[in-house]
């Protein structure tokens, strides 16, 4: 027998599905397919505040992890206050993303940072202060430190201090999945700590001396290799290591890519600041079924769907990972061949978030990145996300400033409609006409003809089939020993 309250939310999901059908939404209305690792990644929640110090044995069971508190520091250098808040307010989010509790943050107006402890020395003591009044285990700065500058305000603050590129490689390598997400991730995170390797006196020693040094007499004189020359040694080894192993996977997805070519099988990437509704927007378009966290970097590896225009062209769609201000280097290098994909596309989707403060500061960093892996020439669509809490003001603004402009709302479908068919508008059509007559016994070429090309005109022979078409340059070179 059917209980009160199933009946109470089966009438709720019907009412919930008449109001979206008389807004005017397409069926799928907000699908976001299987997201089956959304389950994964809330088996274990992080819970702020639980002691690791147990009074009882019987709290074995139900110890969870303690979140690491941090303070905030940055250097505000250039533009106006709110684009320093702005970032401020991205380096908590990193940091809450990473698995840690925001405490607070200081910011010291300054030409450049300080090239000893990056802020000034009387800032350094007074964040000293602040860390030790909230009781904070770690500092967090807006930039990337030299291992100098770290190591200095580390001997001020007298608690661990990372910068803004260990935090971003720290959630890559939370969220990291695949076999070739994890390996670029790690080969990024060695070019970081190469360069950052130090030593601990006697215990990173592995020189002999003799026993009035403290060494171990004779037999043990001579040169030797000290323990911090062992780890460059081998982290150098690691990396090319890693090298090899992407290079490898990259030649993979070569073949699937150029194996889609000859197919005529057009594609469109979906690129676009860290939260910005990517993700969302894929699943909207495909019913992908990919994560959908409302958290920075919440999807890494990179996900390609079937999908087709309404006049029924058949395209991919891929996802790629998030980017954001100052994305390290390392990463850059690290994801090259995962960003290819954006390079070799027909169509970019460069998702906007227009709720966020500063959307054309996002446009522009996201074309920044862009430009590094070569990507700055394919045919852009600037697609406003989040059109349901944005201000209407900075949609108008945007509209005016970027001349391909389309906002929709991958929550409620707004617009996604009108996405779909600006994607079959852009995407490129076949542009050769060809006349054929084509054997009978070649009913494989008729079947690319109606599937990769526009056919104008069909007609049956005696001697074959007559065909006048539009095609793609490849397969006309197929078609030109028939041409009639």
């Amino acid at each position: 027998m059917t209980s009160r309250t199933e009946l109470f939310n089966q009438r709720a999901e019907a009412l919930a599905d008449e109001e979206l059908q008389h807004a005017g939404f397409d069926g799928d209305h907000g699908y976001d397919g299987d997201q089956f690792d959304r389950e994964e990644r809330a088996a274990l929640r992080r819970v702020a505040g639980l002691s690791t110090e147990l009074e009882d044995i019987t709290e074995v069971e139900y110890r969870q992890l303690r979140l690491e508190r941090v303070v905030l520091a940055a250097v505000w250098t250039d533009g106006t206050a709110e684009d320093a808040d702005n970032s401020l307010r991205e380096l908590a989010a990193l940091a809450e993303t990473a698995g840690s509790t925001v405490l607070a943050g200081l910011v010291q107006r300054r030409a450049k940072p300080d090239t000893g402890t990056y802020l000034g020395a009387g800032k350094a003591e007074e964040l000293r202060d602040i860390v030790i009044a909230e009781g904070a285990d770690t500092v967090i700065c807006d930039t990337e430190l030299t291992p100098s500058q770290r190591r200095a305000l580390e001997d001020v603050v007298k608690v661990k201090v990372i910068d803004r590129t260990a935090l971003i490689l720290d959630i890559f390598a939370q969220h990291a999945k695949s076999k070739e997400g994890k390996a670029q991730v790690e080969l990024a995170q060695l070019q970081y700590l190469l360069p950052r390797l130090r030593g601990w006196g006697e215990s990173m020693s592995r020189q002999a001396g003799g026993q009035a040094a403290g060494g171990q007499g004779m037999g043990s004189r001579g040169p030797g290799e000290t323990k911090i020359e062992l780890d460059r040694r081998r982290i150098n080894q690691r990396m090319a290591k890693l090298r090899r192993e992407i290079k490898e996977m990259k030649t993979g997805r070569d073949t699937r890519r150029s194996s889609r070519r000859v197919g005529g099988v057009a594609s469109v990437a979906i690129a676009g600041y860290t939260n910005a509704g990517k993700s969302s927007l894929l699943n909207r378009l495909t019913g992908a079924g990919v994560l959908v966290e409302n958290q920075l970097f919440a999807t890494l590896d990179p996900t390609v769907r079937r999908a087709e225009t309404e006049d029924g062209r058949v395209y991919t769609l891929a996802d790629t990972v998030g980017f954001v201000r100052q994305l390290p280097t390392q990463l850059v290098e690290a994801f090259r061949s995962t960003l290819e994909e954006v390079a070799d596309a027909d169509l970019l989707l460069h998702v906007v978030d227009g709720s966020h403060p500063d959307p054309e500061g996002q446009i522009s960093a996201v074309r920044g990145v862009l430009a590094d892996v070569d990507a700055a020439d394919v045919k852009e669509v600037i697609v406003v996300n989040k059109a349901d809490a944005a201000d209407p003001e900075v949609l108008d603004r945007l509209r005016r400033h970027e001349k391909h402009c389309i906002v929709v709302s991958a929550r409620t479908g707004r617009g996604i409609a009108e996405l779909r068919a600006l994607i079959g508008e852009e995407l490129p059509r076949p542009s050769i006409d060809v006349e054929v007559l084509l054997p009978y016994d070649r009913g494989d070429l008729v079947s690319r003809l109606h599937d990769e090309a526009d056919v104008i005109a069909s007609e049956h022979t005696e001697d074959g089939t007559r065909v006048k078409a539009r095609v793609h340059p490849d397969l006309a070179s197929e078609l030109a020993a028939f041409a009639a």
